[in-house]
């Protein structure tokens, strides 16, 4: 039975790589799978999921109200489709989690989602939100902080480096732009005067 699965983890944890990696996998024995990215994150190019080690592959850019489930459904009847990938997976809206269910429930593809659970100030994203309530498997992803704890928070940084508290959720960027924390160190660096 196919399932919809969701790896979350802060920035930095390898996320892309682990996505890049299994659709790879899946490849490598004459599987066919999609890969899915929001269009605005164009870090690596409009529909180009990347990972910091050097992996990249070609995806299928989405943006905020695609029916999804029509756009997988019409994939996997021109050449079927084994697995559904989607990185970035906290940009999806919630009626997108739901289609991405039901190519699970309905179609049988199994549908690996790869995401940020929350944001800079530590509110879940609406995405998350909508898979961490439906998914039918969570997987966390870990990465440290610098003390050595898990990280489990990220901050965003402005140009010079001090802590952003407000602003808007979504904000595309990588290390110039984002650290991870443990919860404790995050909140000292939230609580910290500038």
């Amino acid at each position: 039975m196919a399932k919809l699965y969701f790896s979350y983890a802060t920035m930095n944890a390898g996320k892309s790589t682990l996505l890049l990696q299994a659709s790879y996998n899946y490849r490598e024995r004459g599987m066919r799978t999609v890969i899915l990215i929001a269009a605005f994150d164009d870090r690596a190019g409009t529909g180009r999921v990347s990972s910091r080690i050097g992996l990249m592959e070609d995806g299928i850019a989405f943006q905020p109200g695609d029916d999804l489930y029509v756009l997988l459904e019409r994939l996997h009847a021109e050449d079927a489709i084994a697995c559904v990938f989607v990185d970035e997976a906290q940009f999806l809206d919630p009626d997108q989690v739901w289609q991405l269910a039901r190519i699970a429930d309905r179609i049988g593809i199994p549908v690996m989602a790869y995401g940020l659970r929350t944001d800079f100030q530590g509110k879940l994203f609406p995405g998350s939100m909508a898979l961490l309530a439906i998914a039918d498997e969570m997987r966390e992803v870990r990465t440290i902080c610098h003390c050595g704890r898990k990280a489990t928070m990220v901050a965003r940084l402005d140009a010079e480096g001090n802590i952003v508290r407000e602003g808007a959720q979504v904000d595309v960027g990588g290390n110039e732009k984002y650290v991870v924390y443990c919860r404790r160190h995050w909140e000292d660096k939230m609580n910290e005067t500038q």
